[in-house]
Order: C-alpha cells, then sequence, then structure tokens
C-alpha cells in the first residue's frame, strides 16, 4: 500500500502530509486511543457548540458516548459476548455501530431514520424510513433496539417511548442514550421556543426540544420499561478515562421489557 501511494501521489503532497503529521500536536504522541478504530494520538479533538476537550477521534469521528457504548457493547451485550442470535432495531445509526452491527452474521440488522437519505454506508442493510413515533414495524419485533441521543429531537418523545416499547420482544432489551442535565430533578421544556438559536441557548443545541432531568428513568417506566442505570463507566480508572476519553458521569440507560 504504501509504495502505491508513493507511485499516485506527488511527492510534494506526501511530504507536506508528513510535515503535517509531525508538527500537528494531536498526533504527536500515544496519550489516547480509540477503542472503535484503534487511533492512537496525544489527545482527541474538541468538539460541541460549548468545545469539549479530548472528545473526537480524528480518524473514524467517534465521540465520547460512542466510544464508551463500543466498550459496552463488546463486555455486555449478548450479540458479542455469547454469539446469540436476535434482531436488532438501530435509529438514527452511527456509522461505527452501523459496521459493526452489519457485519455481525448472527445479527438480523434493520437500521432506520426519519431520513435515510442522508446515510451513505456502504454495507449491505438498507436503512428503512421511519418515524419513531409512528415505527412501521410489528408489535413484539426486536430483540435489541439503539437509541442513541434521538429522543432530545422529538416533541413528543412519550409516544416515541411507547413506540419502542411496542416493538420490542418481551425479554428484549433496549440502550437509550440523551443528554441529561444531572442538576434538573425534572425535565426543562419549553415549546414556545423555536427559533434555532433560542434552542440551542436553552438546550445546548439547535435540533434539540430539551434538556433531560434526573426524571427521565420515570419517563421510561411510565412507558412500560424496567430500567436499571448502569455505571459501567465507574469500572474504568482515571487513566482509563483519560485514555479512551470518556465522560466519566456518563450513566448508560438500558431498558428490557
Amino acid at each position: 500500500m504504501k509504495y502505491l501511494l508513493k507511485k499516485i501521489v506527488p511527492n510534494t503532497i506526501l511530504k507536506a502530509y508528513r510535515a503535517y503529521r509531525k508538527n500537528n500536536k494531536p498526533y504527536n504522541g500515544k496519550g489516547v486511543v480509540c477503542p472503535i478504530c484503534s487511533s492512537k494520538f496525544k489527545y482527541f479533538g474538541s468538539y460541541g457548540v460549548f468545545p469539549r476537550g479530548n472528545a473526537k477521534c480524528y480518524t473514524c469521528g467517534a465521540l465520547e458516548r460512542d466510544r464508551l457504548l463500543w466498550k459496552y457493547f463488546h463486555e455486555k451485550v449478548s450479540f458479542f459476548t455469547k454469539n446469540v442470535k436476535g434482531k436488532v432495531l438501530h435509529f438514527a445509526p452511527e456509522k461505527v455501530f452501523y459496521q459493526l452491527f452489519d457485519t455481525n452474521k448472527n445479527i438480523e440488522y434493520v437500521p432506520c431514520d426519519l431520513t435515510p437519505e442522508r446515510f451513505l454506508f456502504n454495507g449491505k442493510s438498507q436503512i428503512i424510513k421511519a418515524n419513531i413515533t409512528n415505527i412501521p414495524f410489528e408489535d413484539n419485533t426486536y430483540d435489541f433496539i439503539i437509541c442513541n441521543h434521538v429522543l432530545e429531537h422529538i416533541p413528543d418523545d412519550a409516544l416515541a417511548m411507547s413506540e419502542l416499547y411496542r416493538v420490542m420482544k418481551k425479554g428484549g432489551q433496549g440502550i437509550f442514550q440523551v443528554p441529561i442535565n444531572y442538576d434538573l430533578e425534572l425535565t426543562y421544556e419549553d415549546f414556545s421556543i423555536t427559533t434555532p438559536e433560542g434552542r440551542e441557548k436553552a438546550f445546548g443545541q439547535k435540533d434539540h426540544v430539551r434538556w433531560y432531568g434526573l426524571d427521565y428513568k420515570t419517563k421510561l417506566e411510565a412507558a412500560g420499561f424496567k430500567v436499571y442505570i448502569d455505571e459501567y463507566v465507574k469500572s474504568f480508572t482515571s487513566k482509563e478515562l483519560k485514555k479512551y476519553g470518556l465522560i466519566s458521569t456518563e450513566l448508560i440507560y438500558n431498558c428490557s421489557k
């Protein structure tokens, strides 16, 4: 591969690239490692409306929440720990997880989104058009559902939660992550705020419609779920948290039916 690159890429470009890698501080070190793509850097890149340091992988684009779930899936989810078979429904599929599930022979994988055309993934699993408040699948269909940072975008999140419960099999499991402000007892919503600027100021992002509070678990339970708040992140040492670029307070909402 290196020989081929030397043949097709002008030497001036290769020299400039090598100089960039040598002089660019994030690449000059092995302080962090992405568990998803195995890339190593001095630190991860900053990311967010209010930029967070050590957040985004320069190679695969994974964020803190993606790296945490990647570790969680491989250590805690039976598709990977026990090689069991099952059906997986995935809303707004992140590329790193699409690739993970799409290539797993044990899994009947159904990725979906309201606007599937925006996902340009090269895989065998077609992304289905689906509205999370009116999911186009039968009751009790899926063994595992991933809904990662989706519900904060949905005005009627209670209806979305009830739909997720409906299509989950009895005995099924789901990971439903959202941004949570743990200083809030109750979820903060104000649907009179409609401008992108107003929503960014109120909810932290232009396309969010709420800040979830400590009552998020209660909301999921109201839809019928049994909710286990997994403090998996606490299994990592402080050095490991820095090494993998994880947020020490991020809890995993593991829901079952």
